[in-house]
């Protein structure tokens, strides 16, 4: 399974919403990158996503997008795909 990586904030009901879907799915393990705490990290995804708002999901090197994004690739089925990819 690849690396999962998500930025997210303390308070953030779409941040649990999409770790209780990943989990759901068999995921284990996922790196949580708080930029609520570090301004720094939330520069660098801004950077990489051009996105603003958490949570931001990376698959692997596969940028999927916020919540919503991942609901909507599990109903098209295609997360699981994603996640069977080698790490």
């Amino acid at each position: 399974m690849p690396p999962i990586k998500m930025y997210t904030t303390a308070v953030c009901p779409y941040c649990v919403r999409a770790k209780q879907l990943l989990k759901a799915r068999g995921v284990e393990a996922i790196e949580e990158i708080r930029i609520d705490t570090d301004p720094g990290q939330r520069e660098h995804m801004m950077d990489i996503t051009g996105q603003r708002t958490v949570p931001q999901i990376f698959i692997g090197n596969t940028h999927v997008g916020g919540c919503d994004d991942l609901i909507a690739l599990d109903r098209q089925g295609g997360l699981l795909p994603l996640l069977q990819l080698p790490g």
